[in-house]
């Protein structure tokens, strides 16, 4: 397998399409689609133009979704959920199809849909991801981060560096084999750093600061465990779909 982290959607190419792609955003729209799957959510739709989603959203019942929307950490009026993951508890996502947007995370979903295999991950579901693609075996795989605005994000990294790590000890492969790019030795040899310390590593980080200027250390502390979640978002939307469709593989 070759194995290449691109920071940003911005920076991510769009041609040769990968067998796999994996989208990260740590902080928060990944965890967040993972979390409310784990909590039972029907799937997350997920969508860059906000007006679009409240279009689309109207298709459905109002007691069979949610909307979830956010911009600058903070929650999008005539949304009933922003993009904190400590919202998605069973008594309010279960059953329900959730139209998610936010300011970088579902830029990266939209950028790996024409991948044939589609995942969302987090540090949250790492090991779950990592199982998958040993079994899956892609001969080329993209790990796309969200970063923030366009720049370079410090925690979508060490979730990248994770996944690889986890892949290296799963395998028993050398990062030799499989790193495509230098930006996958860069992120490996970041969580390697920092797989102790990855609460503090998001406490220094510019999203981070952010949040913790909010009021969000408790989202900060839930993102930054590591493997609690077995929940493997997939996308099941046609590449035709503008606003790529992830549901747990347990319920495919």
């Amino acid at each position: 397998m070759q194995l290449f982290v691109y920071h940003t959607p911005e920076l991510t190419p769009t041609e040769p399409v990968p067998n796999c792609a994996v989208a990260v955003d740590v902080l928060r729209a990944t965890t967040t689609m993972t979390t409310a799957l784990s909590a039972g959510a029907k799937s997350v739709q997920a969508f860059s133009d906000i007006k679009l989603l409240m279009e689309t959203s109207e298709s459905v019942p109002a007691n069979q979704r949610l909307r979830a929307g956010e911009r600058g950490g903070k929650q999008v009026s005539d949304c009933e959920m922003g993009n904190s993951p400590l919202d998605c508890t069973p008594e309010k996502v279960s059953g329900r199809k959730i139209f998610l947007s936010t300011t970088n995370g579902t830029r990266a979903l939209q950028k790996i849909k024409a991948a044939p295999v589609a995942v969302a991950a987090a540090l949250v579901n790492r090991q779950v991801v990592v199982d998958y693609l040993v079994q899956k075996q892609p001969e080329t795989l993209w790990i796309v981060g969200s970063g923030w605005e366009g720049s370079y994000s410090l925690e979508d990294t060490v979730c990248a560096g994770a996944i690889i790590d986890g892949w290296l000890q799963t395998t028993q492969a050398t990062l030799a084999d499989v790193a495509g790019n230098d930006e996958a030795i860069a992120a490996h040899t970041l969580y390697f750093q920092w797989q102790n310390q990855l609460l503090r590593l998001m406490e220094l980080s510019s999203h981070g600061r952010r949040l913790l200027g909010l009021e969000r250390h408790e989202d900060l502390k839930y993102c930054a465990q590591l493997d609690i979640l077995d929940v493997l978002p997939l996308q099941t939307s046609s590449v035709e779909e503008s606003n790529p469709i992830f549901a747990s593989a347990a319920n495919l």
